[in-house]
Parts: C-alpha cells; structure tokens; sequence
C-alpha cells in the first residue's frame, strides 16, 4: 500500500513541478510562494475545524485530531522552517533554470535520503538497493554534463547551487518526516537515541502549512516588498499558482500516509517519489521546446533504470 501511494505522490509531484515553472516564468519568487503557503492553508483548513466540531469521523483519512501537547508545535514549526528553505533555494533555481536541468538534480535528494536513513534510522539495503545508489550517483554525473551543453556550469551557476542547496534541505525535511510521522515501534529513531515521533500525519501536514504562512509572510514583507518596485521582475497573478498548491497539497498528503504506515521505508519512499521527473521531462519537450532533450533523456533513462533498481529491491 505505502509503495502505491509512493509513486502516486511522485505522478503529483511532476505535475506540481510543471505548475511551478510556469507560474515562476517572468514572475516574482516571492510572492508565487507566500501565496502557495496561503492556498495550502486554506485546502486544510476546513478539515482543521470540521474534525475539531465533530464533523469528519475520527477514522476519516482527512481527520485532523486536535494537539493537545503544545510541544508538538515546536517540532511542526522547525518542520515549517526547514521546508520553507528548502522550497525558496528551489524556486529561485527553477525560475532560472530549464526544468529539464533542475528536475533530475532534484530526484538526486533520495540519495541523501538513503544515506541519511541507514545511518540514522538503521534502515537496510539489499544489493538491488545498493545498485539503484550507484545508478543514481552516475545520473547526477551525467546531470552536470548536460547543463554544460547550454552554458550552465556547476562551478559558476548561482542557480545551480541554489537548486544543489534546496535538494539538500529537502533531505533533511525528508529525514525528520520519518522522525514525526513514523511508527514509533519500528526501527531506531533519530540517530538511535530519540524514538520516533509517530504525530498523525494530517496534524503535521495542517500545521506546518499554517505555520509556513507566517514565516512566508514576514520573508516577503521584509525581504521582497519594500524594492518589489525596483526588481527586474515584477509580481503578476497566474491562475497556475493555485494548481501548485493543490497539487502538492495532494501529493504530500500521500507521502506522509506512506510515511506513517508500519514498515514503510523513508529510503524507497524518497526515490519512488522522484519519479516525477519524467513528467517534467515531458512537459519540458512538449510545452518549453527546451534544448538537448535527446542527450539529457539519457540523464532520466539512469534516473527510472535507478527507481526500478529500487523497487525490485523492495519487493525482495
């Protein structure tokens, strides 16, 4: 079941990718994401007060329990933080660069992910596992190949260390997911010593939305708004800036109901999830006419050969 929900969040996920590049093209970063913080919130909260009244069943899938340990809105916020610096080194790299570069950087996070999740939640591998590694390391070498092509070099692109910076912190936001939302009675914990958290997923997914609202609001009242008038730039509305939110309001609900089910491993979850990048493969050659598809299709071709290495390992 957690491997299904998987690869559904990543089908999500592409999409959400091509959303966001669309919505970012010629646009301000800033407040394409406040306002994606703002709609996220307002998907969940109605199910926040209708479960609060007694309107959706306790059973419900979408029922969000009301906290009544005010320490758990610690671990939400620095979720909030975590995600929100993740997500700002990603825009900015989107914006700048084709999606057909900066997608398959990102599907390098599992990566991290794996390496975090043996060493710190004492997850194994099989040697099918370790061969999807090795896949995936070789595609990351081929990523940078590609980018020189169109004149965009690791060691000179701002944007591409932007997107290398929000892959990593996305990492990390991936690592602590496994820590809040995963079955204390199964595996180490956080580095063996803390066990896992096991929050409902749907109190972590509405509260770290309602908290990223206010983070993204000060960011752009401090940050953005007083030279909106000055950048090159300029904000305009999009009605594709709602179908960011949607889409990846669906496609972390997935995630963190993968997450929390018994036996669910963070490593494959990762990977499986960014699978999405073939649907940011294809819109980037059907829809952005971008350039070099025939040579950066080898890219994806080690990205999905490193998945199916991964998924036969979870299937031993």
């Amino acid at each position: 079941m957690w491997i299904i929900l998987a690869f559904l969040s990543a089908l999500l996920l592409g999409c959400y990718d091509v959303f966001k590049k669309v919505s970012l093209k010629d646009n301000a970063v800033i407040p394409v994401l406040f306002l994606n913080t703002i709609f996220c919130s307002l998907i969940f909260l109605p199910l926040v007060v209708l479960s609060a009244r007694g309107s959706i069943s306790v059973d419900s899938p979408v029922y969000v329990p009301v906290i009544e340990d005010n320490s758990i809105h610690i671990y939400i916020i620095v979720k909030s933080a975590i995600v929100l610096a993740s997500w700002i080194c990603a825009y900015y790299g989107l914006k700048h660069l084709p999606i057909t570069i900066a997608s398959p950087i990102n599907a390098t996070r599992p990566i991290l992910v794996l390496l975090g999740a043996i060493f710190i939640f004492g997850e194994k591998l099989n040697s099918w596992q370790w061969a999807g590694v090795l896949v995936s390391i070789i595609a990351f070498g081929l990523i940078s190949t590609s980018g020189k092509k169109e004149g965009i070099q690791l060691k000179h692109s701002i944007w591409i260390w932007a997107v290398i910076a929000g892959t990593l912190i996305g990492a990390i936001s991936g690592l602590y997911d496994k820590f809040l939302v995963g079955d204390p009675n199964n595996g180490q914990g956080l580095f063996g010593i803390w066990a896992n958290r096991g929050f409902p997923k749907m109190v972590v997914q509405s509260w770290y939305n309602f908290y990223q609202v206010l983070m993204m609001g000060i960011v752009c009242l401090l940050l953005w708004a007083p030279k909106k008038h000055r950048r090159k730039h300029p904000f305009h509305w999009k009605w594709q800036i709602i179908c960011i939110s949607v889409f990846l309001s669906v496609a972390d609900f997935c995630y963190f109901y993968a997450l929390s089910i018994p036996g669910a491993l963070i490593s494959v979850i990762s990977l499986v999830r960014r699978s999405g990048v073939v649907v940011g493969f294809l819109a980037g050659w059907l829809f952005f006419k971008e350039k070099n598809i025939k040579s950066k299709s080898l890219d994806l071709l080690f990205v999905i050969i490193a998945m199916i290495l991964l998924w036969i390992g979870s299937m031993q």
